[in-house]
């Protein structure tokens, strides 16, 4: 039988089989990129294309360098067939094998289609180019055949679908001279892999800094949201952060910044959007940070303002029990410094969910604005008041008189602190040398899971 490549007739074969691999440096470290090239047979991936990513992955591999692929491809080569098809498989065979031990960043430079999809899709970070980028396993020529559905490139897998709706791009970027400096960027904030330190990078924010803007971010009225973007913005290195995922799920911030040069993953609800409530999207957002931190021994910060999971029929038909446990999962799991600060409402299982101290968190202060409680006030006096508030002249009078007992008697840190729940209560100001003093005594940090194959995560 003849070798597939031998049924491409000689003047059609291209030197290199339309993929690009190889090694370089950024900032002094070593990676591994390959560059697909649309321009030779559609970027499709063939044998000797696929056996070339594949010698690079496991170089990769070997050194423990970051792996990042510029995609720009068809799909299969449909020329060779079943041998097209072996080629993803092993691919993405190493995507799996690499998982967790060395980074893998995956930039979208134009059309990625049916199996081409699928490799992106296991690596950790994915950046799409806005206008010039797709991601389909269908295209719409299919899907209107299929489906009777008319949808254009841009509408059925386009860059800002995949960073806004579907959450499969981690980031989007206006050009593709911007999609590499922020792959670049990325880089910069990661540790080369799973045994080695991110790069600790020097700063001029000094590490005993205090903010006394912080204390008045909070609102008094605990209806009143407020940008958490600002909170992370004043206690990290030089208001400098990175976040990901940030037109998905946006009830939730995931985010890469500093603190004492140090890279940290940082977790924070957003009080803007949705009061910061916790629903499908941002614990499935939230998870899969939390386990990327993990996985590549960088510290967490998690700054919690949550008033519970979203209510609803379609969360629940939905499965938000199952999506929740997964970010439940992937805090108890995590062996890396977990610091979490509470700075308003921490309700419910919510509050359980976000790096509590039952959980493992190592460091857990508040501030005097915290609510720590089963339920907001005003739902608990519901269910525990019911009767008296029924018979009452003023019901709400009565309600409200309640409302103020319950917040002063429950709704506050230091019944949390009093059980050693909360390590401390303090002020805002001083959340940013708090954090840096914990992560600095947390360095030499061990912590090990029990000796098993692997968890089973409610996926």
């Amino acid at each position: 039988m003849a070798r597939p490549n031998e049924l491409v007739a000689a003047d059609e074969q291209v030197m290199g089989d339309g993929v690009v691999t190889g090694f370089g440096r950024i900032d002094g470290r070593p990676v591994c990129v390959f560059a697909q090239d649309f321009t030779v047979f559609g970027g499709s991936l063939a044998e000797a294309h696929a056996a070339k990513i594949v010698k690079l992955m496991d170089l990769a591999m070997k050194t423990g360098a970051p792996i990042v692929g510029l995609n720009d491809s068809g799909g299969a080569r449909i020329q060779e067939g079943v041998v097209s098809l072996a080629g993803y498989a092993d691919v993405f065979l190493r995507n799996v094998l690499a998982s967790g031990v060395v980074p893998q960043l995956s930039a979208i430079m134009g059309p990625c289609a049916g199996g081409a999809v699928y490799s992106p899709a296991i690596t950790d970070l994915v950046v799409m180019v806005r206008d010039t980028s797709h991601m389909f396993v269908t295209g719409p020529d299919v899907v209107k055949a299929v489906t009777h559905e008319d949808v254009s490139f841009d509408e059925l897998g386009g860059a800002t679908v995949h960073a806004t709706k579907s959450g499969v791009a981690h980031f989007e970027a206006d050009d593709e001279v911007q999609c590499l400096l922020l792959l670049r960027r990325l880089i910069g904030y990661l540790p080369s892999n799973n045994l080695d330190p991110a790069p600790l990078v020097p700063t001029t924010d000094p590490a005993d800094r205090a903010d006394p803007e912080l204390d008045s971010v909070v609102p008094g009225d605990p209806a009143k949201p407020y940008d958490m973007t600002e909170v992370i913005r004043r206690v990290v290195d030089e208001g400098a952060h990175l976040e990901v995922h940030a037109g998905w799920a946006r009830n939730i911030i995931c985010a890469f910044a500093r603190l004492d040069g140090r890279t940290v993953g940082v977790v924070a609800q957003q009080p803007m959007v949705l009061a910061g409530v916790l629903d499908i999207n941002a614990s499935t957002k939230a998870a899969r940070f939390v386990r990327f931190c993990d996985a590549f021994n960088i510290p967490l910060v998690t700054f919690v303002d949550v008033p519970g999971f979203l209510p609803g029929v379609a969360q629940e038909h939905g499965g938000i029990i199952r999506n929740g446990a997964k970010l439940l999962y992937a805090y108890a799991e995590a062996t890396v410094p977990k610091l979490t600060v509470i700075t308003r409402k921490a309700y419910g299982g919510a509050y359980d969910v976000m790096s509590s101290k039952h959980i493992r968190g190592d460091l857990n202060v508040a501030w005097p604005t915290a609510e720590i409680a089963v339920m907001g006030p005003e739902g608990a006096v519901n269910v525990l008041y019911r009767d008296e508030i029924a018979v009452a002249k003023d019901k709400e009078r009565k309600r409200a008189e309640l409302v103020a007992a319950y917040r002063e008697r429950f709704a506050n840190p230091y019944v949390a602190a009093s059980r050693g729940y909360v390590d401390d209560v303090i002020e805002p100001h001083e959340t940013r040398p708090r954090l840096i003093a914990a992560l600095r005594m947390l360095a030499g940090k061990r912590d090990t899971n029990p000796r098993k194959k692997h968890g089973n995560i409610p996926l």
